[in-house]
């Protein structure tokens, strides 16, 4: 899988295919950008902002003078309409830049009778879900190899922007600007091969950026509740394999989706990042509720004098 967001490299014979994938995805934007916002407006009253008084150039509010403070900090102007001294504080700026990207490969273009959403779809909700939440706290926001990070209320509407224009779909993107102390957040199934997702951890992790993965798994892929002769297809490779007694092969399905899982997890603890599980038949609220309790103790590091 490449995981910048260039086209060079592809056969001609899948151009057809890609240039479906990649608008297919720019269809369904604009109904998953709604959804996305009212996930986000469910559970917003949850995500405590860092607006503080502090050092900055934007003015916050003004308040009361206070006795003993420098008279310097009297904003006379503002006083003049009234009877008390007022201060002028200006707000903290502490803007950080979390990066988003959800996969958009074939394999999450899946949605079995059990979800009533394809793992691609949940995972666009997801991000822009979170981009709305980080909006709000003035976070800066970007999707790495397409965009710069920005601070911007319509932030979710201008990566679904940015989502539509993309050329070529991937699994994993580009990790060339991303830089130290900034988190990132990739919503994926990780049904990559592990060297691929591997490799991508370490070079995001080498920056001394924090990441946070968010695996997205339809849920008949957890319980293979097939039986006699079952046709799987790979979405990618178009390889086909033909079980005779699918129910034969449940528990070494079992067995080896839990090994890839445990190897995820295990290399997110060894970096120190955060790993979530997140099933399509499950609300769209819940990990979003871990990555905001995510997130946020990683900002209140930064605003204590970690950064």
């Amino acid at each position: 899988m490449d995981s910048g967001n260039n086209t060079a490299g592809i056969d001609q014979a899948t151009w057809p295919n890609v240039i479906g994938e990649a608008r297919s995805v720019a269809d369904a934007l604009p109904d998953l950008l709604v959804e996305a916002s009212h996930v986000a407006s469910s559970i917003i009253a949850g995500w405590h902002g860092r607006r503080r008084a502090g050092p900055g150039e934007s003015f916050w509010q003004f308040r009361p003078f206070n006795m003993g403070e420098p008279a310097k900090r009297i904003d006379w102007r503002r006083s003049a309409r009234d009877d008390h001294l007022y201060v002028r504080e200006r707000e903290w700026e502490a803007a950080h830049t979390v990066w988003l990207w959800s996969d958009l490969s074939s394999s999450m273009v899946f949605r079995s009778r059990l979800a009533e959403v394809t793992k691609r779809d949940r995972a666009i909700v997801l991000m822009l879900a979170l981009a709305d939440m980080l909006a709000e706290t003035g976070e800066r926001i970007g999707l790495p190899g397409l965009t710069r990070p920005f601070s911007d209320r319509r932030a979710a509407e201008r990566l679904a922007d940015a989502l539509a224009h993309l050329s070529k779909p991937v699994a994993l993107p580009d990790t060339m600007s991303i830089k130290r102390f900034a988190d990132v957040v990739l919503v994926s199934d990780f049904l990559d091969p592990m060297d691929e997702i591997a490799e991508w951890i370490a070079r995001v992790a080498s920056t001394g950026a924090r990441g946070h993965l968010v695996q997205v798994l339809d849920p008949i892929e957890e319980t293979f509740p097939f039986d006699g002769r079952i046709e799987f297809t790979d979405p990618e490779k178009g390889i086909r394999l033909t079980a005779g007694r699918a129910e034969n092969w449940r528990e070494d399905y079992h067995n080896r989706l839990e090994a890839h899982r445990a190897e995820i997890r295990d290399m997110a603890r060894r970096a120190g990042w955060t790993y979530v599980l997140h099933h399509t038949d499950r609300p769209a609220s819940e990990p979003l509720l871990v990555l905001h309790s995510a997130l946020s103790g990683a900002l209140d590091v930064m605003q204590k004098g970690g950064v």
